[in-house]
Parts: structure tokens; sequence; C-alpha cells
């Protein structure tokens, strides 16, 4: 062995460009990437503040849309169960005329002639029950026509009757014009 001091190998000169662990560059030090496990590091100062507020907006503006739709569908049930239970109420109010119709059709082979009172004692029964539930029945002659509450499926030439007054019903209407079940089948009067 000698005692000369050893001469380093020089680098290649592709190597000279690379970084190595002990040749770090000089620079500022980098904030990891969105990628990094920490995500971006949090913003400090005025920043923060605005990032803050935002967030809390944010978080606002999704709970109540979270609130809309709850209440959306909290009205959907609502209406449902209001629609069965007025379903409920107008069945039942028709379940004595359907009582009355299967007891008069029991005793109809006994008394023949019974029958017609019994029916139309239902009939009136089944009316007073529409009137009931504010479907009042419509059928008068003689008044002018009203499209809101007529519809004309006639007209019949008749000199004592004022032209447009209705002179026949055909099939009386239930209800009034604001709120019609059906409205009144007329045949109305018109000049020679």
């Amino acid at each position: 062995m000698s005692n000369q001091p050893q001469e380093r190998s020089p680098v290649p000169e592709s190597e000279q460009d690379l970084p190595t662990p002990e040749r770090e560059q000089p620079g500022p030090p980098q904030e990891p990437g969105p990628d990094a496990a920490g995500g971006p590091a949090p913003p400090t100062g005025e920043g923060a503040g605005h990032e803050a507020a935002l967030e809390e907006l944010e978080d606002k503006w999704r709970r109540a849309l979270a609130d809309l739709e709850n209440l959306r569908k909290r009205h959907a049930r609502e209406l449902e169960r209001e629609r069965a239970a007025e379903r409920a109420r107008t069945a039942a109010a028709l379940l004595p005329v359907v009582d009355n119709l299967e007891l008069a059709l029991s005793h109809a082979e006994a008394d023949p002639g019974s029958i017609v009172e019994g029916v139309k004692a239902i009939h009136d029964q089944a009316v007073d029950t529409l009137a009931g539930l504010g479907y009042e029945r419509e059928a008068e002659t003689g008044v002018p026509f009203d499209p809101a509450r007529h519809e004309v499926v006639g007209v019949v030439e008749d000199a004592e009757a004022e032209p447009g007054t209705v002179v026949q019903v055909l099939r009386p209407g239930y209800g009034r014009a604001d709120r019609q079940l059906r409205p009144v089948a007329v045949a109305v009067a018109k000049r020679e």
C-alpha cells in the first residue's frame, strides 16, 4: 500500500446532472401535492377565514336541500293519507244506499209493487248523500243557459221560450259552477 492519496474517479457527465441524496438541490422546500396523504397544507391567514366561511355556507346549503327533500316527502305522505281518508268518508256515505238497494232486491219477489217505492226512496237517499258531500242536484228548466253549469246536447225550436233558455233537462248535473261533479245536460230553445 502506498501512502499517496488516492484520486477519486471522475463522475461521468451524464450522471453529474442527476440529484443524489448527498447533493440536494438548493431552494425552498416543496409542499406536498393534492395526491399526498395529508392533502394540501391548510391555508393560513386571511384565506383560512374565507375557506371556513365557504365550508359553513356549503354545509348550510346541503342541510337546506335535505330539509326541502324531507318536507316534500312528508307532504306527499300527508296528501296521500288525506286522499285515502276522503275516499273512505265518501264510500262510508254511500254504504247505506247500497244496503237499501240490497234490501229492496231481497223484498222484490214478495211484493213487486213495493220495489218501485223502495227504488224511489233509495234514489232520494243517494241524491241526499251527494248533496251532503257538496254536490247538490241541478235540473232546472226555464233558466237562461249558463256554460259554466250547462252542457248543450240539443237545440229545440220553441216559440214560447226565450232563445238561449233551458227548455229540457236530459240528464241532471251535480254541484255548483265552481265545484262541479257533472254539468246539466240540456236542450236549449231557439227562434224559428
